[in-house]
């Protein structure tokens, strides 16, 4: 099917579903070029509305989309689309979670303040696609040690780990310095 960014990005992607998966989600893999080459380049996305979406620039996710669909689609790989909203506390929390960061928490504070973990998001269901898909060794694109700790607990080896691009701007610096606040391995331009 094809693939087509705002910024005029397109590509040519395979979307796969998956039945039985643990936490009984519809999570989509979609391959982008040579997706069936040993160690694929690997994006677990978590699904952001706001931002993937409806193009809120209040987060990174956006931008990182799009970011991952090239590189991948560059060198071959999956994208994982998996649907764990507001880091897994849904799409409602997380519009309640906005409200408590419009009155200073930060975004990972905020799912506290709700009654959530900071992070409830699982890959369970990730490493069971990757599976499914013969990638248990993969290149992982992500900024985030906890994907990576996941997966390899889960019996996927991955062999490489690449760090996204960094999508800073006004609308976003708090939200990433929250991130890199939280082990996350960003590096902001200082200033």
């Amino acid at each position: 099917m094809p693939l087509r960014f705002a910024d005029g990005y397109a590509t040519s992607a395979r979307v796969l579903t998956f039945d039985g998966l643990v936490d009984e989600r519809e999570h989509l893999a979609i391959g982008l070029g040579d997706h069936r080459r040993p160690r694929p380049l690997v994006r677990p996305h978590s699904e952001c509305l706001t931002g993937d979406v409806l193009g809120s620039q209040r987060c990174d996710c956006g931008p990182q989309l799009r970011e991952a669909a090239e590189r991948i689609a560059d060198v071959g790989g999956y994208l994982l689309y998996l649907r764990q909203e507001g880091r897994g506390i849904g799409l409602y929390a997380k519009l309640d979670a906005y409200s408590l960061q419009d009155a200073g928490l930060d975004t990972f504070e905020a799912n506290l303040a709700l009654g959530h973990a900071e992070d409830e998001r699982d890959y369970a269901a990730a490493a069971q696609m990757l599976v499914a898909l013969g990638a248990t060794q993969v290149a992982l694109l992500t900024n985030n040690p906890d994907k990576v700790d996941q997966l390899r607990g889960l019996g996927i080896e991955v062999t490489d780990w690449v760090p996204t691009g960094v999508h800073l701007s006004a609308a976003n610096a708090g939200y990433l310095s929250a991130k890199v606040g939280r082990a996350h391995t960003l590096t902001l331009p200082l200033g």
